[in-house]
């Protein structure tokens, strides 16, 4: 294994491991604010107050959060004045090593197509049983490789 893939190894251990402790975790439907907020027995007043800004302020926080559109920074001072620590990930929906691999398909299937579009115009088509084997060898070669333009979309 090449250096470069020792350390992608090394990441996708770690979004691995990310995404199994966040296993199914969705937001509540008030955002994370409110309801810990509501399960501290805390008021919005109460927050304000320990923000320093007005009731108003936590108000439009919580819809921002809601909305997708509140920042890191609201969300971070909101959780250390509620006595709380604000983490967030971005996690894979299964194994990252399978997104990886779906793409390495993708772009394999991508060269094969060409590849077999200019074969065709020069009478020498493949079958599509040839294709496909060509596709896989070129994706595993894509995993090994894992070369700089493999999430390019051309």
């Amino acid at each position: 294994m090449t250096t470069k893939g020792a350390v992608v190894r090394q990441y996708q251990a770690i979004v691995n491991r990310a995404a199994g402790r966040v296993g199914s975790l969705a937001v509540p439907p008030e955002g994370w604010v409110a309801t810990v907020r509501k399960a501290l027995g805390m008021s919005g007043a109460q927050l304000a107050e320990r923000l320093g800004v007005t009731r108003a302020r936590i108000s439009q926080a919580e819809r921002a959060e809601v909305e997708g559109g509140v920042t890191l920074k609201t969300m971070h001072a909101a959780a250390e004045a509620m006595g709380c620590r604000f983490v967030y990930a971005i996690v894979p929906k299964g194994r990252i090593e399978d997104i990886v691999a779906e793409q390495a398909r993708k772009k394999a299937r991508a060269l094969v197509n060409r590849a077999s579009g200019h074969m065709a115009l020069e009478s020498q088509p493949l079958s599509e049983e040839q294709n496909a084997e060509e596709a896989e060898r070129i994706a595993e070669s894509l995993l090994r490789e894992m070369p700089a333009d493999l999430w390019a979309e051309k």
